[in-house]
């Protein structure tokens, strides 16, 4: 049996404002550094142990990462980083309160905006710190496009092949592997691995810092799936995501 464990990075500073985040490149709050050191404890006392570890550009996931990797006095550990696994560029949306931005356009526009698949964001005209575009650490060898908005849709297409080419290699050859990474990247794999429609995944929630955990046959068929979280703990937490895109009360 092969197993691969999925990680939502911590809570971020932006996260914690209750801000669209994106691909602006905000750190960790002691919130998510806390939340990151649990996960690492987590996966220390259910007994599990990486070979390989994969995650983002941004550096929330990358701090994510090696606070639960160094929690676990697992830091040695080989990392791969690829903008392929990056958050869900939101656009124009980036840096704007949710909240706020549900009182003006209603709550169920920004729910389509946060959880429909097929619908993007408004666009970002321009390119500055906030678009994140780097060249040193986006430059691409497969020409493939670094959008400034994306859908859910969107996301799959970049993160579903690097899943299958990439990640899918080391899990056959019996590598154990850790996947650090953001909101929707994780919606992607989890609407790909189980095989969900566009309607269903509209209510999947991933909390931060909850390991996940897929089980796989020899055919890389999922068996079954699990958090390593107390069910009303892990509800509680859910429920949390779910309300972060609602006018405040």
């Amino acid at each position: 049996m092969k197993k691969l464990v999925l990680l939502r990075d911590g809570e971020s500073e932006w996260n914690k404002l209750n801000l669209y985040t994106g691909w602006v490149d905000v750190d960790l709050s002691e919130k998510g550094c806390k939340d990151a050191k649990q996960a690492g404890q987590t996966l220390m006392k259910e007994g599990y142990d990486f070979d390989v570890c994969y995650t983002s550009n941004l550096k929330r996931a990358i701090h994510s990462l090696n606070i639960t990797l160094d929690t676990m006095d697992r830091a040695q550990l080989p990392v791969i980083k690829s903008w392929k696994l990056n958050e869900r560029h939101y656009g124009d949306l980036q840096g704007l309160n949710k909240s706020d931005t549900a009182v003006k356009y209603g709550d169920y526009q920004v729910k389509i905006w946060r959880r429909f698949y097929d619908v993007k964001p408004p666009e970002l005209y321009y390119v500055d710190d906030e678009s994140a575009l780097k060249p040193a650490v986006y430059e691409v060898s497969d020409n493939a496009q670094v959008n400034q908005y994306e859908s859910l849709k969107t996301v799959t297409k970049r993160v579903i092949p690097y899943y299958k080419k990439t990640i899918v290699k080391d899990i056959l050859a019996g590598k154990r592997v850790l996947i650090t990474a953001h909101n929707n990247t994780l919606r992607a794999l989890v609407k790909y691995l189980d095989s969900l429609t566009e309607d269903e995944i509209v209510s999947v929630n991933i909390p931060n810092c909850v390991p996940l955990v897929y089980e796989f046959d020899d055919d890389m068929n999922v068996i079954k799936h699990y958090y390593l979280e107390d069910k009303r703990i892990l509800r509680a937490k859910m429920e949390a995501v779910a309300k972060e895109g609602k006018k405040k009360p």
